[in-house]
């Protein structure tokens, strides 16, 4: 049994001494900054972390993926094209030159990384002024058109905005595309099954494992960074319902005991869901951070090699500094703690 007390951990990265950070764990649990580098916050002083990173994945031999989604303005100019960004398992300590040999395909468009597919990588990206979005699938780096981008005359694009991306045990495909207000279902060959299979008021992100899909929609709320009323949905079969209501979700991916993992940017802190909506804490964060994506590595002869099946990974956005941010590790009994852990409020 998971005990109640909580441990404080302050993980400590490549920084001055005060740019330690705290983040509360249950005991039994530890922290280790994964991902990070030196750059350059927006007033010119020097900050700790890689480029802003909305969004996770792993593939099958552990490397992660990051890259971010949204429109940033900066001396009166629009920045929304970036870069993927690959680091291999063992995590990565880089510098600003270090960077580019990290790079992985083209940039692209408010990308937001799905989910891996054996070789390949599932990413959705988007036009946000012409209202067209495509799916790509990436092969060693390559971008590959799988569905959606400019439709024939006269017909209705398959995407407007598509952002999280998720297969099933069956090979479908799900995308949420925000604009839409919808989940559309494709099969494991791009080719739409169903526009409409979860109709949704601004649906964003999109996970499953097995038979069952959750979805995370930001309902009423115009902006995922701003406070509102957003929703968690369980699909399993015809079972379709609302499992959390008035939580806008950061990130989220499915981990232990089948339970979605959620990153609660707004309240700082991680929580797990179960199918019957029962929340379980998992951590918080202080001083100014807070949590912005989350993932777990697949459970592969690879991962197992590389010490890291089992663990959680999580996007931290430190001191509030949007631009940058750092990847840490969070390791421990995972399967005690969705048993036996402390309900979160």
């Amino acid at each position: 049994m998971i005990p109640r007390a909580v441990l404080l951990v302050p993980v400590l990265l490549v920084a001055p001494p005060t740019a330690a950070a705290e983040i509360r764990v249950p005991a039994g649990f530890s922290v280790h900054v994964y991902v990070t580098g030196r750059g350059e916050a927006p007033d010119g002083r020097v900050a700790v972390g890689i480029p802003s990173a909305t969004s996770i994945g792993f593939d099958a031999t552990g490397s992660i993926y990051t890259t971010r989604t949204g429109r940033r303005y900066r001396d009166g100019e629009i920045e929304d094209l970036w870069p993927l960004l690959r680091f291999p398992a063992g995590g990565a300590r880089v510098g600003g030159a270090d960077l580019s040999r990290h790079l992985y395909g083209p940039p692209l468009l408010n990308a937001q990384i799905g989910v891996a597919r054996g070789q390949e990588l599932l990413v959705t990206t988007f036009d946000r002024d012409r209202g067209l979005g495509v799916l790509y699938r990436l092969v060693d780096g390559r971008a590959e058109l799988l569905a959606g981008g400019t439709p024939p005359a006269g017909e209705a694009p398959v995407f407007k905005q598509p952002e999280g991306a998720a297969v099933d045990a069956a090979g479908h495909i799900y995308v949420a595309d925000r604009q839409r207000g919808a989940v559309v279902k494709l099969d494991a060959a791009g080719r739409v099954l169903d526009p409409r299979w979860l109709g949704v008021t601004r649906p964003r992100l999109i996970s499953a494992r097995d038979d069952r899909i959750w979805v995370a929609a930001d309902g009423d709320t115009e902006a995922p960074w701003l406070s509102g009323h957003g929703e968690v949905w369980t699909i399993r079969g015809e079972e379709r319902r609302v499992v959390v209501s008035g939580l806008i979700v950061a990130g989220m991916d499915v981990g232990p005991g089948g339970r979605l993992f959620v990153a609660d940017r707004h309240a700082g802190r991680i929580i797990a869901v179960g199918a019957d909506g029962t929340l379980i804490e998992v951590a918080t964060f202080g001083e100014g951070d807070t949590p912005r994506a989350l993932a777990w590595p697949p459970v592969t002869e690879a991962t197992r090699r590389a010490g890291i099946a089992g663990d959680l990974f999580v996007v931290v956005t430190r001191r509030g500094v949007w631009s940058l941010n750092e990847i840490v590790r969070i390791s421990g009994p995972f399967d005690d703690l969705v048993r036996n852990g402390t309900p979160a409020r």
